[in-house]
């Protein structure tokens, strides 16, 4: 990674971005980030508002560091939900065949006939709105695309013959799979969530442009 330039700069990025996120919720933010202030409107940025101020007198800066920590929260209890009930569903589906394999293949057909955006949209609009179910909504959309992705190579790897030495040894299926599938697919998993978390935070972005995000005012722990 020290060769590649792109590669550093996206660490440092995405390390500001999450001691951001820590601080928002740590309520070590310089100002309430929905407090209002109206003989501070419109100030240009300084020391004591880096990014000034909005109509309102609120400092854009701690507005700004909220969202941040909202939209990391929403995106990791979604792709972390994602991908929990997608691996588990990919590795039932991929070793055991079968019934299984039909049923949980169908659910997914029916999950990808949408477009992500619509159903992440639909689900949204019918769920109480709150970070929560925002999250749970973004997660239904990729549990399919976790599914998909262990499917695939579970079905190579229950063919070969360190699962068929297990499987002579009388290990039960679930021990195959944790002990024997799953730390063989680790990477592919890594770097679906990597890919993930990105997405997931450009679609709560969409919904709450759309007027379906986290209802403000939202506050976490601030001063």
């Amino acid at each position: 990674m020290r060769r590649s330039p792109a590669a550093l700069a996206g660490i440092v990025i995405l390390a500001v971005l999450a001691v951001v996120a820590v601080l928002s919720y740590l309520g070590m933010l310089p100002y309430d980030p929905i407090a209002q202030h109206p003989p501070s409107r419109f100030l240009g940025p300084s020391g004591a508002h880096l990014f000034g101020t909005d109509q309102f007198g609120r400092d854009v800066f701690s507005r700004v560091a909220a969202g941040v920590g909202n939209s990391a929260l929403i995106a990791v209890v979604a792709v972390a939900f994602a991908t929990v009930v997608g691996t588990l569903g990919g590795l039932v589906s991929g070793f055991y065949r079968g019934f299984a394999d039909g049923a949980i293949g169908g659910v997914t057909n029916v999950l990808f006939a949408f477009p992500p955006l619509l159903l992440a949209l639909s689900l949204a609009s019918v769920l109480n709105r709150n970070w929560f179910t925002i999250a749970v909504a973004i997660a239904i959309v990729y549990v399919p695309i976790f599914i998909r992705v262990t499917r695939g190579p579970v079905l190579s790897l229950r063919e070969i013959e360190y699962v068929r030495a297990a499987v002579s040894t009388g290990q039960s299926r679930w021990q195959i799979m944790l002990r024997h599938v799953l730390p063989n697919i680790t990477s592919i998993i890594v770097v679906q969530v990597a890919l993930s978390l990105s997405w997931a935070v450009l679609t709560e972005a969409s919904l709450s442009f759309l007027g379906l995000g986290t209802p403000p005012p939202h506050r976490h722990s601030v001063r």
